[in-house]
């Protein structure tokens, strides 16, 4: 059977008005292994293919996923930007795919115990970058640690990524319950990843909307299923993005359509909508988190 083209193509959008906002999606979705990094990777170089200036913060403390998804060996982190040793323009690497990634750095953790000075100058190092920049996704830790509910609880928008696998509905639940109660998140689009059989992702979801419709007050919204294919697999070997080498897959071809709904999401308008609020959001003194405990 011939592979699909090998270029990157099919996805169009309509132009983003120049005073829209930046648009920031956390992936996230509790269990380790459900191919949050996979989603964040190829949704990035779907949006980027499609015209739009893409930001990918890999914040998975220390495991530097996407560099490793992607091949790229950065030589600094976003721990040099809280040092004072480099700007955020120095840290930040130029993937092949025409996105930009912030690679990882354990010094994320300790945001929340920054200085004033250390402060404003992460606040506007994003605020200068806005300027030249539409959408910020962040590929989140797996778990529901301090890191997760920071980088969720700061997007706009929260893409929970689950699989065919009782542990994997169970931790995004947990994981949406914290968010909802603790953190006040109340919207999660919710995405099907590694279905077998078309239209196992909306059985998938409709099992998942049951429990979380009866014992949590939050919207959840199906955003559509990625099928594991072969040619997933390949591409993972080949540390490229299925979206790149083989765009007309039926994986490939579902990322560029999660791009293409992602791309209509809605962005507030006001503080909310800005990209200097995630990051405050993000870095916002507070006291030490308390152990989160789901029952």
């Amino acid at each position: 059977m011939p592979l699909p083209e090998s270029k990157v193509s099919g996805t169009t959008v309509q132009p983003r008005a120049a005073t829209r906002p930046v648009q920031t999606i956390a992936v996230t979705g509790g269990k380790g292994g459900v191919g949050k990094t996979c989603v964040a990777v190829n949704l990035a170089t779907s949006c980027a293919a499609a015209g739009r200036r893409v930001l990918l913060l890999d914040g998975d403390l220390g495991l530097a996923n996407v560099d490793v998804f992607l091949g790229l060996s950065p030589r600094y982190t976003l721990a040099h930007v809280l040092a004072g040793e480099h700007t955020l323009e120095e840290v930040i690497v130029d993937a092949p795919q025409g996105f930009r990634v912030v690679p990882a750095a354990s010094g994320i953790a300790n945001m929340a115990n920054m200085g004033v000075a250390e402060h404003f100058g992460l606040v506007q190092a994003f605020s200068t970058l806005a300027q030249g920049l539409d959408m910020l996704i962040v590929d989140t830790a797996a778990g529901i640690s301090h890191s997760v509910t920071q980088f969720s609880q700061a997007a706009q928008h929260v893409l929970v990524v689950i699989c065919d696998e009782p542990a994997s509905l169970t931790d995004a639940y947990a994981l949406i319950k914290v968010l909802s109660r603790n953190h006040g998140v109340t919207r999660f689009r919710i995405l099907a990843n590694m279905t077998s059989t078309p239209g196992q992702g909306a059985a998938l979801f409709d099992k998942f909307q049951r429990v979380t419709g009866r014992f949590l007050d939050v919207t959840v919204e199906y955003v559509g299923e990625i099928p594991d294919d072969s040619y997933m697999r390949r591409a993972i070997r080949e540390q490229r993005p299925v979206v790149e080498c083989y765009p007309g897959s039926p994986s490939g071809r579902a990322f560029k359509n999660l791009a293409l709904k992602a791309d209509t999401w809605p962005v507030p308008v006001g503080p909310r909508g800005n990209l200097e609020f995630f990051v405050e959001r993000l870095v916002a003194r507070n006291t030490p988190p308390r152990l989160e405990v789901v029952q």
